[in-house]
């Protein structure tokens, strides 16, 4: 008793962030071990042990790159595992925790509630339990909803109600946890002409990717009494996100068009190029369904592609990458820095010098990342650049899209690509926080002193 009392005294001196770590990586085990059941495999097929747990990692972080064909990998309990694996995933380990607290009647104390604001990157300790629930209900209806949608409409592709309904459920946890695994092997390139289920995954991508607190804070809008909703003031998190989401979403659009608009979009008429551009820009949000083959595309729109996957999803979401928000501050940042202000201002309001450093140290140590695992990875394959970065921007987005090269990498690419899919995950900011120190700083100052730059 004593010495599990010390376990436990240990465990409680961890900083949140490593105590969030851990249990990412009990995830990773968990998952792993669900996967290296017999009872989910397809008679007579084996799998090496790295590619379980690659598979693993990859439904884990909601990313949907994959090594194997999960149709002709695993049978249906194998693939009703991975959704299990991707419901963890999506609305993260924390908030499925704190859902089992709640059934079997454990009371949410401090330590639980800063382990649920590092894991949904939140600033404030107000209102944790009541966003994982309101996060958990919403998703869920939303999916059950989606499900029996595309479940009824897939009755007209599929010869059973069985097959159609499964499909149905796999493609709306896949397009809503932004996970962008498929049953077709061909991502949804079959439904290339169908709008209608097209539309249906692009919601729910949005729906995974724009940030649970948007959506929580839109819903509490809409249920408002019409009088009340002339005074509701959204929020600066709100604004910046949903104005930056969607306008990634028409300029990536764009720039996907005007890139191939004399090679892939050539022959294409305008409604099939409105739903290919527009398919294509939502999904690198973190989505990772296509419905085009991306290896068509020219190179500069593969490297613009790319660029999008590494801002990746907003915070607080199922995506990954550097984040929308972030993007906007940096962008913000330069735009100040150029015309010579010293306040970064955005709807009235000024932003913490605080947030404008974790913005800048996000994106340069995405950079660094990115630029060690596509030396590391050229080092040992034969792939031309393009194809490495798109594969890391992939992986690190979260996003599950690739120029068909994932298959061929080496165990030690594979390694790297999951430690970027497990970053992406958890949040460059939570890693870093791993690194501080528990200790407060010293309370003095040195003498300053200017240094050129430039």
């Amino acid at each position: 008793m004593h010495k599990k009392n010390q376990k436990y005294s240990r465990l409680q001196k961890f900083m949140p962030v490593r105590l969030l770590i851990v249990f990412y990586l009990a995830a990773v085990v968990f998952s792993t071990l669900l996967l290296l059941l017999p009872i989910a495999y397809k008679d007579d097929v084996t799998i090496d042990f790295i590619d379980i747990i690659f598979t693993a990692v990859s439904a884990l972080s909601v990313t949907g790159l994959s090594t194997i064909s999960i149709i002709d990998t695993f049978n249906t309990t194998g693939m009703m595992l991975i959704t299990i694996i991707l419901h963890l995933g999506a609305v993260g380990v924390m908030a499925i925790s704190t859902l089992v607290w709640l059934v079997i009647g454990k009371k949410i104390g401090l330590k639980e509630r800063r382990l649920i604001m590092a894991d949904q990157n939140q600033t404030s300790f107000r209102g944790m339990v009541r966003l994982i629930k309101e996060i958990i209900i919403l998703l869920l209806v939303v999916e059950g909803i989606a499900f029996i949608i595309l479940g009824t409409y897939y009755l007209k592709y599929f010869a059973s109600p069985g097959e159609a309904f499964f499909n149905g459920y796999f493609t709306a946890i896949s397009a809503i946890s932004n996970a962008g695994f498929d049953l077709t092997n061909q991502s949804m390139i079959p439904y290339a002409s169908d709008y209608f289920i097209q539309s249906i995954v692009m919601f729910l991508i949005i729906f995974g990717a724009i940030g649970f607190p948007v959506l929580i804070e839109l819903k509490a809008f809409v249920l408002r009494k019409r009088q009340n909703r002339e005074i509701h003031r959204f929020s600066l998190f709100f604004k910046v996100t949903t104005v930056t989401f969607f306008a990634l979403v028409i300029i990536g659009a764009i720039g996907i068009y005007l890139l191939d608009m004399q090679s892939f979009f050539r022959t294409a008429n305008w409604h099939e190029t409105l739903f290919y551009a527009l398919f294509q820009s939502v999904t690198t949000r973190s989505g990772g369904l296509s419905t085009l083959d991306v290896s068509q595309l020219t190179e500069a729109n593969q490297l613009f592609i790319s660029f999008l996957m590494f801002i990746g999803a907003s915070p607080s979401s199922a995506g990954g990458g550097i984040r929308t928000t972030t993007f906007a501050l940096v962008l913000l940042f330069l735009i100040t820095y150029v015309r010579g202000r010293h306040q970064v201002q955005l709807f009235n309001r000024e932003i913490h010098e605080e947030d404008l450093s974790k913005a800048l140290a996000v994106v340069l140590v995405a950079f660094t990342f990115m630029f060690i695992s596509v030396l590391l990875i050229s080092i040992v394959e034969t792939f031309s650049l393009p194809q490495i970065l798109f594969e890391v921007t992939s992986a690190f987005g979260t996003v599950g899209l690739s120029l068909g090269i994932t298959e061929q990498l080496t165990s030690f690419s594979k390694i790297i690509l999951m430690l970027l899919m497990f970053i992406g995950r958890v949040g460059i900011i939570t890693f870093l926080f791993m690194f501080r120190p528990k200790k407060d700083q010293a309370n003095f100052h040195y003498p300053k002193e200017r240094i050129n730059i430039g």
